[in-house]
């Protein structure tokens, strides 16, 4: 039985004689991880519309449950790589919503504490499901065993892309995408 062929199998066929030193797996893989990463973030960004969520409420609400539901505004200005007093508008746009709740500090009356709402958590899970629905979809058509060697092998390509360019500095890491 011949393997079937996706899109990226003829865009390598029609490079390769213009490129002869091409080398169609690395087109083939490199090419084919653009394409889903472009099919996902597309999928995100129809389910934050669904959801009626903003890209920067949702990577809010992404980063405030990561930590458990509960910050520090300093905190989750860390991880979204940002000013901290960027993050208050932010903070202040999601209160309104009733997506998160500020309190003063238990701990120390000078910090206010961020706890992520009912309402917010329901409008992150919702979001994330459609993501995470679509994510088993397309994964779910390799065996457990399969996927794990995917996982193994996107590491290797991953250790070597966060080591930077040879002769370069390591850059800095990126925000939590969920």
């Amino acid at each position: 039985m011949p393997t079937p062929h996706d899109w990226t199998d003829g865009h390598v066929a029609r490079w390769q004689p213009v490129l002869p030193d091409l080398d169609p797996d690395i087109e083939g893989a490199a090419t084919r991880a653009m394409l889903l990463t472009y099919h996902l973030r597309t999928v995100k960004q129809r389910s934050l519309v669904d959801h009626g969520l903003h890209k920067h409420e949702y990577d809010t609400l992404h980063t405030l449950a990561g930590r458990g539901g509960s910050a520090v505004p300093s905190e989750l200005a860390a991880d979204l790589k940002m000013a901290p007093a960027s993050i208050t508008g932010r903070l202040d746009a999601l209160e309104r919503r009733g997506f998160v709740r500020r309190t003063p500090s238990a701990a120390d009356r000078r910090r206010v504490d961020v706890q992520l709402t009912a309402a917010g958590r329901e409008a992150w899970l919702g979001a994330m499901e459609v993501q995470g629905r679509e994510e088993i979809r397309l994964l779910g058509v390799l065996t457990p065993r399969e996927r794990r060697t995917l996982s193994d092998l996107l590491r290797k390509v991953m250790l070597a892309a966060e080591a930077g360019p040879e002769g370069q500095e390591k850059p800095a890491k990126g925000g939590a995408d969920g």
